[in-house]
């Protein structure tokens, strides 16, 4: 498990020891890198102080964006699978069986979704928030033509392989690399699945969707130019390795198409 953390200290350890006791009771060999964003508080100490063999700590010198973290944690990882979460994805966890079953039904990569078939939301975000990120979605889905509906809800499982070929030719650094990378996999030929997780919104988000909007729309063609060259250069079309249109998501029995 990867937990990229950037002044996390309020609930860093909590999320770490609940992960670490679900997957210690199941009698999982694991492991869970915490990439600490050069954070100014106590967040490594918080991490150190557990003092949990299965847990280490990468530190980045500088502040180089969860894009980065996340990439560094995925390529340093040894898993045969590599879950990324938020630091405060404690609630998501009881989803993560359901969707190791999809890993061993065939997928490369289960996206969790607050939007998929069977989402349990707790705390829902503040209806602003909830429309201005449903038109970002919207610009990501213009700009990179990734029909995935809830890109950046932080809770997404990948195969091994798809994950070292996928960040290894990552372009965005920043909190936009979900977008990409899930482009980039389908592009790349990897079975891409969106599931309804457990997951409660939490207050206090450092993101401000109109303040970032033109940058951030910038990155997006910035990323589409690079899924297109890597993808051209390996010969990849836009279907997935199982044959599947690339917008299916995962029903109750069945794969089903997305109906946006």
């Amino acid at each position: 498990m990867i937990i990229p953390a950037y002044c996390e200290e309020v609930g860093i350890a909590h999320t770490i020891t609940s992960v670490h006791e679900q997957l210690r009771v199941e009698g999982l060999t694991f492991e869970i890198i915490v990439v600490d964003n050069a954070s100014t508080d106590a967040t490594v100490r918080k991490v150190q102080e557990l003092n949990l063999p299965e847990v280490r700590v990468l530190s980045n010198e500088t502040n180089r964006g969860k894009g980065w973290s996340v990439r560094r944690g995925m390529l340093d990882s040894a898993g045969v699978l590599r879950l990324h979460c938020d630091a405060d994805c404690a609630p998501s966890l009881s989803s993560l069986d359901s969707m190791r079953d999809l890993i061993t039904a065939g997928a490369d990569v289960v996206v969790g979704s607050r939007l998929g078939p069977g989402a349990d939301i707790g705390q829902k975000q503040p209806v602003l928030r909830r429309v201005a990120g449903s038109s970002f979605q919207t610009l990501c889905r213009v700009i990179l033509r990734e029909p995935t509906r809830d890109r950046f809800c932080g809770f997404k499982l990948w195969r091994a392989s798809a994950a070292e070929d996928v960040f290894s030719n990552l372009s965005l650094e920043g909190w936009t690399f979900d977008a990409e990378a899930l482009a980039l996999a389908r592009r790349l030929g990897y079975g891409v699945v969106e599931t309804g997780i457990v997951w409660a919104d939490r207050e206090g988000s450092r993101l401000s969707m109109l303040r970032v909007l033109f940058p951030v729309t910038r990155e997006l063609l910035a990323a589409r130019k690079n899924v297109k060259r890597v993808a051209s250069a390996r010969g990849k079309e836009g279907v997935d390795r199982l044959g599947k249109p690339v917008d299916h998501v995962p029903g109750e029995s069945r794969m089903t198409a997305d109906p946006d």
